[in-house]
């Protein structure tokens, strides 16, 4: 072996055998598996529920109401997020005229409880809205001589008529909302404006049938 000038040389030590340190837990290697598994379980879980809660939920279309632009049994993304943060700012959401929303309506003929439903916003808290000779006429600030917004907002409905007779001025916080197919639509001119606070949230996205998936 070498040696170093100046110095003497070290004795070899004998290697010295020691036990594992315990862990402090006292849990075994299969207990701390299984509690992992379960934390993961979890922590997956309550993320799934933020998010349906709080900023997207998937739903399928139940009816005809919204034909030609929903079929029966599309399936559906439904943004939370816009609604989400209008509730812990502290103020109403108000989605665009022409935009498609889900919202609860309780009181509905035939059936008991909350249901929700789907349908297109066409009146804004504030405005008049009439109903008369097969159109919908919107009046407010900017239109003081009215609009049809069928016509003028963008978007498509292919009914040629909207039945019903009403002329009514909708409240701070309501909105006035009709099915696309209006010859089979139970909506605002029958249940009357909904409230902004029974909003859940604006359609984003059709997933399925894939041939047929689009965002909105």
């Amino acid at each position: 072996m070498l040696k170093i000038p100046g110095k003497k040389p070290t004795q070899p030590t004998a290697p010295v055998a020691t036990e594992p340190a315990a862990d402090p837990s006292g849990l075994s290697d299969s207990w701390k598996s299984i509690i992992s598994t379960i934390a993961i379980v979890l922590a997956a879980f309550i993320l799934a529920l933020i998010i349906k809660g709080y900023l997207i939920q998937p739903y399928v279309v139940d009816g005809q109401s919204m034909e030609p632009t929903l079929q029966n049994s599309d399936r559906l993304l439904v943004n939370k997020v816009p609604e989400t943060f209008a509730h812990f700012e502290g103020h109403q959401y108000v989605p665009a005229r022409g935009s498609i929303i889900v919202f609860n309506k309780s009181g509905l003929p035939g059936y008991v409880g909350t249901k929700q439903l789907i349908k297109r916003v066409i009146g804004l808290p504030g405005e008049r809205v009439v109903v008369k000779d097969g159109k919908i006429t919107i009046y407010n600030t900017a239109h003081p001589h009215g609009f049809n917004p069928d016509t003028t907002t963008g978007y498509t409905i292919t009914a040629p008529l909207t039945q019903g007779a009403l002329d009514q001025t909708l409240g701070p916080s309501q909105l006035f909302v009709c099915g696309d197919n209006r010859d089979n639509s139970e909506d605002s001119r029958f249940f009357g404006p909904i409230d902004t606070n029974d909003v859940v949230g604006k359609l984003a996205m059709r997933i399925m049938p894939l041939g047929h998936a689009e965002r909105f």
